[in-house]
């Protein structure tokens, strides 16, 4: 099942109304790709804008990297944490961007701590690669697909997810850090210690949310998950039990 395919099937059995994204691994630049910063300078932000409007196919890499987040760079794998990193994320330092601090951990050694237990950062390839489902590549290895949905089409999602797993407490995680890795570095396997075939729910990270709707949520999901999933959708609770998936009528609150 290629990946068009899987796409197709999640988004029509979800009733998502964005576009499912794919991130690839690729040695070369696609002939019709664009670089991310022509979107948006946040990764993030540019993959949502990509997924409302069933937009291009974007990349980044080594040597091209001019014009995205320096935190979104390192969280990829492509150049080194910041030393001041964790001041900024946790409390902030005169001797750090002006003291500039982000309140999301309660102090720096918190923030150290959590970075070192990703282990080592790893690009997945040259370039990394995200387009919408539906547009192949001619080069290139697929590693995971993002899907943005709403509470009940993310629900369903994690439902699916848990069909064909006996995994109790592992087939979805939210994990923390930033939402570049919630939604690419987690399910793509380039954190070292990360699950490898876990769905990543997010983002954990509340710095989305002047762009991303309140009722929106994403999940990241490793290929041969995804798959897995697309196959099952027929033989599940999607199919067989549509009415309890979306439901016709609605009890009253």
């Amino acid at each position: 099942m290629d990946q068009v395919e899987i796409g197709s099937k999640l988004m029509t059995a979800g009733r998502l109304e964005k576009y499912p994204l794919c991130i690839y691994a690729s040695e070369t630049v696609p002939q019709d790709a664009i670089h991310i910063s022509k979107v948006d300078r946040c990764v993030s932000h540019a993959m949502f804008a990509i997924a409302i409007a069933d937009g291009p196919m974007v990349y980044l890499g080594e040597e091209h990297l001019g014009g995205c987040c320096p935190g979104g760079q390192s969280w990829l794998g492509y150049i080194p944490f910041s030393k001041g990193l964790s001041f900024f994320i946790s409390i902030g330092s005169l001797t750090y961007r002006n003291g500039a601090a982000e309140y999301l951990k309660r102090d720096p050694s918190i923030t150290e701590e959590s970075i070192a237990r990703l282990g080592k950062l790893t690009p997945p390839g040259k370039f990394i690669v995200i387009a919408p489902y539906h547009k192949k590549l001619e080069e290139g290895r697929i590693l995971s697909m993002l899907c943005f949905g709403k509470a009940e089409n993310t629900r369903n999602l994690i439902a699916l997810a848990a069909f064909g797993s006996n995994d109790t407490f592992g087939t979805c995680i939210a994990p923390w850090g930033p939402a570049c890795s919630s939604m690419i570095t987690y399910a793509s396997g380039m954190a070292e210690r990360a699950p490898r075939d876990a769905m990543i729910v997010g983002p954990s990270d509340p710095t989305v949310n002047e762009w991303l709707p309140p009722d929106m949520m994403t999940l990241s999901i490793p290929i041969a998950t995804a798959e897995r999933m697309a196959k099952d959708i027929d033989v599940s609770f999607l199919t067989k039990r549509s009415k309890v998936a979306f439901p016709e009528k609605r009890v009253p609150t």
